[in-house]
């Protein structure tokens, strides 16, 4: 399976920046970080007219964490620049390994 370096994040926003949503491309996905800025402005090129203001960042993917990245961590500041970061999320899953025996006799 080939690794992912680099993932091509775009946010279109209203022309207040105050209503951003994430802008679905073709392909986000990148096997280097040169690759996705390289494809950065053709991506903007396809996304326009979706948004008033398009605002795009490639995000670096750490190889050793690339199966626990679990969130795009984005804002969108009042000036139009983009704040964004992969992210793991710190969920805690319990459970119990201790069980009541059944007797298959007096099930209840």
């Amino acid at each position: 399976m080939e690794h992912i370096a680099a993932l091509l994040l775009v946010i279109g926003c209203s022309n207040t920046m105050a209503d951003c949503r994430e802008l679905q491309v073709p392909v986000s996905v990148f096997a280097t970080a040169e690759q996705c800025v390289a494809e950065r402005p053709f991506v903007l090129g396809d996304v326009q007219g979706q948004a008033d203001h398009i605002v795009a960042k490639c995000l670096a993917v750490d190889p050793a964490l690339e199966d626990d990245y679990d969130q795009i961590v984005w804002n969108v500041r009042a000036d139009g620049t983009l704040d964004a970061s992969l992210a793991i999320s710190t969920l805690v899953m319990a459970s119990n390994t201790i069980r009541p025996e059944k007797d298959y006799l007096h099930q209840q």
